[in-house]
């Protein structure tokens, strides 16, 4: 495209271009691009500012003839962008018509202030864009501390209709007094929490930002600032802390029943600390009975009160919702707030675990439930280590045939019987069978340990808390009677004599029937007489008894401390037969 200039083939006519204050002058003198065009809109004259504009970019001269030619009288401003070797930059023409028909065009260099213009109007609209789209509402308050202006979306459910007018401090849920809230602060806030009502009534927590507003005067105009819903946050934050501490807790239940190697010890241990963890006035541990029903186990604390509580007439029905329930129950019963839950192991519930406050305590929460449902499920656990800890040392000291005491265990039970000195006279039976090898003989051994089986229910059956029956070995077995004197002994082994009318069945044959000899020592404390001595007394009555006949029961001697001085044997006492019966 050919410069401008090119196309003027007539010299340039200027009827004021002697005049220092002409057109002419102002181009020469004027300090930014500067052109005078004639009737025609070509270029008359052009300063070398405009001349270099043209050189590098006679494109945007077009733009300003079409204006000028397009414009009434007084074309006023026009702004254009000039390519220049320091990039593209805008200028402003003033085009002012001159009395030959011509403009003189004034040029002004824009691009810095159009660039400062540009970029507050695309701050103001960042910063309007980023505080609709955020999650912060941005506020401010008048002189009177009222709202005058909330972010057009509003804030914690209310709309923006809602705050304006209204006083902050009637969305705060506590009392604040003449304590400022960065709604009427005087001095800079930074990151304040505070608890506000949202529209339906909830507590949510805002973190606040603001800054005071004062007049020329210093006067105090109100606050400008921004908020921040964090109630999600700081919800999450708690649980988080709070199941931190419900781990915490129950980490240490947990280990406190893995430290103990007995069981039972254990879950005594455990109910202390589920009642320490809890809060909780007391805490006691049931366990399901072999026959059905809940057995005490475990209790810590304060004990129910006596009442009908305690006495189970309210306490009962609730320990069966609470054995009946998938979760945690919560009652309350007379003055004592009470909660509770099932322990299960393998899905089958084995225990129950109840905890309890008084009624002006606090009221227990989801907090305590999740708790102790925590510690119901390690509960259970201890419950089937428990019931495995007593299988366990039931076949440890037990004859397995029988279920009677096993030797070991017999004696180990007569030794502790023998060291309480502050009980009366106790028996020791020592009981053999008669014909038993018969029965081996000629019906074989499983007849034989069915006949075993058979002397061993008779031996337990009718049995006080106290007595111990044992099967030594074989077809020897030893029952002791604890506070038992010499007539109640009598009494029982006449019973186990005639008990075996009972199994005449099993005998071998008519000729070689079953039959028991027993042989009584009676034991008196304080005598000195250890269970070696006890045991060789009534072994000696049984053989006494078995050679009159079989089929009897003896009484061996009392015990005669030793009197001699050590090292010099005791005389041994002839066994006599005391009594013999059928």
């Amino acid at each position: 495209m050919d410069h401008p200039l090119a196309a003027a083939s007539l010299p340039f006519t200027d009827p004021v271009g002697a005049d220092p204050a002409g057109p002419a002058a102002l181009v020469a003198a004027y300090p930014g691009p500067a052109l005078r065009l004639a009737d025609g809109l070509s270029i008359a004259e052009a300063n070398a500012e405009a001349e270099e504009m043209l050189e590098n970019d006679p494109r945007w001269f077009s733009d300003l003839q079409s204006w000028l030619s397009a414009s009434s009288v007084a074309p006023g401003l026009r702004s254009v962008p000039i390519e220049s070797a320091r990039g593209i930059m805008i200028v402003e023409w003033a085009g002012v018509p001159l009395a030959d028909g011509g403009f003189l065009l004034l040029g002004r260099d824009d691009t810095l202030e159009r660039q400062l213009r540009h970029t507050l109007t695309e701050s103001r609209r960042r910063y309007k864009d980023l505080v609709e789209v955020s999650s912060d509402f941005a506020w401010e308050t008048g002189p009177d501390g009222t709202f005058v202006f909330v972010t057009h979306k509003g804030a914690l459910g209310y709309d923006t209709d809602s705050l304006i007018g209204l006083d902050p401090r009637r969305l705060a849920l506590e009392e604040w007094g003449d304590l400022p809230l960065p709604f009427d602060t005087h001095r800079p806030v930074d990151q304040s929490e505070l608890w506000l009502k949202s529209a339906d009534g909830t507590p949510a927590c805002v973190v606040a930002s603001a800054l005071p507003l004062f007049g020329a005067q210093g006067e105090w105009l109100g606050a400008r600032g921004v908020c921040r819903d964090v109630t999600d946050q700081v919800l999450r934050s708690a649980e988080l802390a709070r199941v931190r501490n419900r781990e915490r807790l129950l980490a240490h239940i947990v280990h406190t029943l893995r430290d103990r190697l007995d069981a039972a010890e254990a879950l005594t241990v455990a109910a202390a600390e589920t009642a320490r963890a809890l809060s909780a006035d007391g805490c006691r541990i049931y366990r399901a009975g072999e026959e059905g029903g809940l057995v005490l186990v475990a209790e810590f604390g304060a004990a129910l009160p006596d009442s009908e509580c305690a006495g189970g007439a309210q306490l009962a029905p609730m320990l069966d919702r609470i054995a009946a329930s998938d979760g945690v129950v919560m009652d309350q019963i007379g003055e004592l707030l009470l909660v509770g839950a099932r322990t299960e192991h393998r899905q089958a519930l084995n225990g129950t675990v109840l905890v309890w406050r008084a009624d002006d305590s606090e009221p227990w929460d989801e907090e305590d439930r999740h708790l102790l449902s925590g510690v119901a499920d390690h509960i259970g656990i201890a419950h089937a280590h428990l019931a495995y800890q007593e299988r366990l040392r039931r076949l440890s000291e037990r004859d397995g045939l029988t279920g009677l005491f096993n030797r070991r265990t017999f004696f180990e039970r007569l030794e502790e019987a023998l060291e309480r000195t502050d009980s009366g006279p106790s028996a020791l039976l020592y009981v053999d069978l008669d014909n038993f090898k018969a029965v081996n003989d000629l019906h074989g051994h499983q007849q034989g340990d069915t006949v075993l089986k058979a002397i061993g229910t008779l031996l337990s059956s009718g049995v006080r808390p106290g007595d111990l029956p044992g099967r030594l070995g074989g077809d020897e077995f030893v029952l002791w009677l604890g506070r038992a004197d010499e007539a109640q002994a009598r009494r029982v082994a006449e019973r186990l004599l005639k008990g075996m009318a009972g199994l005449a069945h099993l005998s071998a044959s008519p000729e070689k029937p079953l039959g028991l000899s027993i042989g009584i020592a009676v034991h008196v404390p304080g005598r000195g007489e250890t269970v070696r001595e006890l045991t060789d007394r009534s072994d000696a009555a049984m053989y006494a008894a078995k050679k009159s006949g079989k089929g009897h029961y003896a009484l061996a001697p009392a015990h005669q401390p030793a009197t001699q001085p050590a090292n010099q044997p005791t005389a041994t006492q002839p066994i006599t037969l005391v009594e013999t019966a059928p």
